[in-house]
């Protein structure tokens, strides 16, 4: 390992993001200009080494998007990239028009993609393995020419390197005679593992040694992707390509949320700049919520379940010693430490909760939240999956009632107007302090009507609701033997950017359990909002 002269106790490995290009590829993802502007941003904020902004001239979009970068994005700390790729067989870089649109983005540093199987340059170039090599070299030599730094993706590389080595090494060494600074492995079909990885990326870098930096690209085809890229970090890569999310088309990139802190947590290797590591949590959230794509839960170091914790004696260990429970810090990457309360939650537990959310509660307080979730748990609520409604009851238990608004009423109506079509018409009545506000709204269905007949009622007064978004809606029929009377459960999920939360209701009529739902999505919202009047 080579030490970093101003970190002498870490070896740095890059972090070069591709969300813009390989993330937007998953499916039922799409994002404007204005988005991958503001996802850009806040990569920088988070303080990634190279931020790829996709293929320039491939589409209006990214001509566009190329355009306003140059002029919209200041970005302080990491390297924007133009992508593309090596010249057509038998052309000429000259006239290459893929190159000249690299050149045009004028980015100090391109990723260029290169066959590097020799399968892929007979079966998918149709061309001889000599043009193969000669197409690398001819790309990067007109690049660096030109002022570029040059970083060539190795395309299907393992897969290539199993069946062929000696022209895997052969394409390796066109792109660096000729002045790249980085040759980037990639596992495009996301097939191989990590032993294999290591392996291959540890002969690669004896083949090389330290003329070039190596990186790693992964997809996530046999769940090994984040595995696989801290294998190759262990065979000497120093540069790691990923997602953060882990978005990527089939089954998605290398997760780079789980990726930087594996090595910068537990290998200390230095990925990001000192101080951005705890802002690892919020930028993943705001970038799924810019593209309109919840963080799993379950994700690791980002989830809300992350570092959660159920009732029972597990709960009572961490009161006494945290970190017995918990891998690392929460703290660290900017989340925190949760504890889920259920029923079966005794006086212990939920003081605990309560102290973490910062609610003072006594005896009778404690005991009044232990009968409510006994109650409303068999009513069929289910606090687990619903923590702002819990918070929610907890304070009413301790004497709290909210001041935002008083609702005087709520309709909603649904007319089958011929045709086929339906309109779904909301009138929601409130009062917000001494001042009544009536409006009626449209919506796509009931739910959306009174969303948006509540928002345009209290929004004026409240200006932070402008910034929470409904996330997920869900619905389940408890007891189905009730047929269409029977109980139904509506979970809904929110977020302002940078905290989710959801909001549960239940009762046999599904307006009114969604409307409870949304009701306290919203006075949840405002409790936490940074300014409101209120708030906590």
């Amino acid at each position: 390992m080579t030490s970093q002269p101003n970190s002498p106790d870490k070896v740095r490995v890059e972090i070069f993001d591709t969300t813009l290009r390989d993330g937007l590829q998953v499916e039922g993802v799409s994002a404007s200009v204005d988005d991958k502007l503001r996802i850009a941003e806040q990569l920088d904020h988070l303080g990634v080494r190279f931020i790829e902004g996709g293929w320039p001239g491939a589409n209006p979009k990214d001509i566009e998007f190329f355009a306003r970068a140059a002029t919209e994005l200041a970005l302080t700390t990491s390297t924007f990239v133009a992508f593309g790729s090596t010249r057509r067989p038998r052309g000429k870089v000259d006239d290459d028009q893929t190159l000249q649109h690299l050149l045009d983005a004028n980015t100090s540093a391109v990723c260029i993609v290169a066959k590097s199987s020799d399968y892929h340059v007979t079966e998918a170039l149709k061309t001889t393995l000599d043009e193969g090599a000669a197409m690398i070299a001819d790309s990067v030599e007109f690049l660096h020419g030109h002022g570029r730094q040059v970083l060539v993706d190795m395309e299907h590389f393992f897969d290539g390197f199993k069946d062929n080595p000696e022209f895997s090494f052969r394409a390796l060494e066109a792109a660096v005679v000729k002045g790249a600074t980085h040759v980037v492995l990639c596992d495009t079909n996301g097939g191989s593992l990590p032993h294999e990885i290591e392996e291959i990326v540890t002969a690669v870098h004896a083949h090389v040694g330290n003329d070039v930096i190596i990186g790693i690209h992964c997809h996530d085809d046999t769940g090994c992707a984040v595995a696989n890229s801290m294998a190759a970090v262990r065979g000497g890569a120093r540069h790691v390509q990923g997602t953060l999310n882990g978005l990527g088309e089939r089954t998605g990139n290398a997760n780079l949320t789980s990726i930087i802190p594996n090595l910068q947590l537990k290998q200390n290797y230095l990925c990001l700049p000192e101080g951005r590591m705890e802002r690892l949590t919020v930028v993943s959230h705001r970038i799924a919520e810019t593209l309109n794509r919840a963080v799993d839960p379950q994700a690791p170091y980002v989830g809300s379940s992350a570092f959660a914790h159920k009732a029972g004696l597990h709960v009572s260990a961490i009161a006494r010693a945290k970190d017995a429970y918990e891998h690392v810090s929460p703290e660290a990457v900017g989340n925190g430490t949760r504890f889920v309360v259920s029923e079966m939650a005794g006086k212990a537990t939920i003081q605990m909760k309560a102290d973490d959310l910062g609610i003072d509660m006594d005896g009778p307080a404690v005991m009044q939240v232990i009968d409510d979730l006994k109650r409303l748990e068999h009513e069929g609520y289910h606090f687990e999956a619903a923590d702002a409604s819990l918070e929610l009851l907890m304070r009413r238990s301790a004497g709290w009632e909210h001041e935002f608004f008083q609702v005087e009423s709520m309709r909603v109506i649904t007319d089958e107007v011929g045709g086929g079509e339906f309109n779904t018409e909301a009138t929601v009545k409130v009062w917000v302090g001494d001042e009544r506000y009536v409006f009626t709204a449209e919506g796509n269905g009931p739910v959306n009507a009174i969303d948006t007949a509540l928002r345009r009622a209290v929004g004026k007064a409240y200006p932070h609701l402008a910034n929470i978004h409904l996330t997920d809606y869900k619905v389940r029929i408890l007891e189905g033997g009730g047929a269409t009377g029977a109980v139904t459960r509506v979970l809904l999920s929110a977020t302002d950017g940078v905290t989710d939360w959801t909001t549960i209701g239940v009762s046999p009529n599904i307006i009114e359990a969604s409307w409870r739902a949304l009701e306290e999505s919203v006075v949840y919202g405002l409790l936490h909002a940074p300014d409101a009047v209120g708030g906590v």
